[in-house]
């Protein structure tokens, strides 16, 4: 597959500002992308993407040897993926779905990595016969491949481990707390040892894999778990007499910031938190293997939708949209943790001003904390505006919730060319129809349950 550079962001690590976005949501108003039949859609900045992809190549120009895959849960969408692929990632799949995904992409078997608390025997046998890298979640996982393997095959074989760090600010994504569910925790007692005795009786397993959690957990936290694999790699090599272990996947988990514009904090930041907490990670004596998802896509992309009605209750400002749960189920189910910035614009697709009204921003879900901004300072809306919702290119409309059996969302990507600011528009999926969510719901068995007689 030919690959194209992908040039970086700008030198100061911001995104370039909302306003840049202004034309963008004007453009998809007046080509009929938003509207009254399409009231909701996703927006992904394709030479966003690619800049953001630049920036992480060269954070990491430096290393001898790196491959970076793109954790394809974040923006499980063939056509994003495609462009991934095409500025030179690989991709780390959780699922038979997204290994379908990664492959119907474009992206080489020996560059996707399989990870799964939960694989099957067959999830774990068509990786091995793809040549599919493979990191178990567990010692049994092993015995499991241990039946499985072919010694022809062409996957890396790893192990993953918990190295019981702690956890951040959100609790559900931290994955190296004490109890976590992901890999063989590290300092439970007994554990090192039989870590090690994995290794020293199965030749082929070559990889140790890490991951302390994504947002919310800080750099110092995120490179002190692979500081951890580091030492136990080194440990393992040393006991064993030989290089067993050559490579090392780090996980991802740089978290966003999604209080404003600003990137932070950056890939460069990253690679000097490891370089502070493991000197010998770059040396180029272990390759390295990483997993971004939400960093590279969040601040990419945005929900445009339309506001439907706007209504007052116990002197508080409401407006209906349809961007709800069924788009933004994190931010809505646990508001706190994952606040939007909310952005206004006019029927015309204009932006809006005005004096600024505190105003919730609910959705069309028929449950009461169905909301996903409270009190936003926003210039006053009105029927048949539209709303935005920034940096949500990541695990936002990419993965909606069927509930109320609401359709998913349409997703476009969009140029913006230079001196014109003229936007072009690529559909990357299409809006889900009504026959669709009838087929399935089971319409082609409508009468599966019925009595008959007999």
């Amino acid at each position: 597959m030919t690959r194209t550079t992908c040039a970086p962001h700008h030198e100061d690590g911001t995104t370039p500002p909302a306003a840049r976005y202004d034309a963008v949501v004007e453009a998809a108003v007046q080509q009929g992308l938003l509207g009254e039949s399409d009231p909701v859609a996703g927006f992904i900045d394709t030479e966003g993407v690619r800049a953001s992809v630049g920036n992480l190549h060269d954070a990491f120009a430096a290393t001898p040897r790196v491959l970076h895959t793109f954790a394809a849960k974040a923006c499980s969408l063939i056509p994003v993926l495609r462009l991934l692929a095409d500025c030179g990632m690989g991709c780390e799949v959780a699922s038979p779905g997204e290994l379908r995904l990664a492959l119907e992409a474009g992206f080489p078997a020996s560059r996707i990595v399989l990870d799964s608390p939960a694989k099957t025997r067959e999830e774990i046998r068509l990786a091995l016969a793809l040549g599919v890298a493979v990191n178990a979640d567990s010692l049994d996982e092993l015995r499991r491949i241990d039946a499985l393997r072919n010694p022809s095959t062409a996957s890396v074989l790893g192990l993953r481990v918990n190295p019981q760090v702690g956890g951040g600010s959100i609790g559900p994504m931290s994955t190296a707390t004490d109890t976590s569910k992901f890999g063989v925790a590290l300092r439970d007692p007994g554990a090192r040892e039989a870590i090690v005795e994995a290794f020293r009786e199965r030749p082929w397993l070559t990889r140790l894999h890490a991951h302390v959690g994504s947002q919310g957990c800080p750099l110092e936290l995120i490179a002190a778990g692979v500081a951890r694999s580091h030492e136990l790699a080194e440990e393992i090599n040393a006991t064993l007499g030989v290089r067993q272990v050559t490579s090392l996947d780090i996980g991802g988990g740089l978290p966003v910031n999604f209080a404003d514009e600003t990137v932070h904090p950056t890939y460069a930041d990253y690679v000097a938190a490891l370089t502070a907490a493991a000197p010998g990670l770059f040396s180029g004596r272990y390759a390295l293997v990483t997993e971004f998802g939400r960093s590279l896509l969040a601040k990419n992309g945005f929900i445009g939708a339309r506001v439907e009605y706007t209504k007052d209750a116990g002197g508080r400002r409401i407006a209906l949209t349809h961007a709800g749960a069924q788009t933004a189920t994190r931010t809505v189910l646990m508001p706190d943790a994952w606040p939007l910035r909310i952005g206004a614009f006019g029927p015309d697709g204009a932006p809006k001003d005005g004096p600024l009204l505190a105003q919730d921003i609910a959705g069309p879900c028929c449950f009461a904390g169905d909301v996903v901004a409270y009190g936003s300072q926003l210039p006053e809306l009105a029927e048949d505006d539209v709303v935005v919702l920034y940096d949500t290119g990541a695990y936002y409309f990419s993965t909606p919730w069927a509930y109320n059996s609401l359709p998913r969302p349409a997703v476009y990507g969009f140029r913006v060319a230079g001196p014109t600011g003229a936007v072009t528009f690529a559909t990357v999926r299409e809006p889900q129809s009504l026959d669709s969510i009838a087929a399935e719901s089971g319409l082609a068995h409508v009468d599966a349950l019925m009595e008959r007689d007999r």
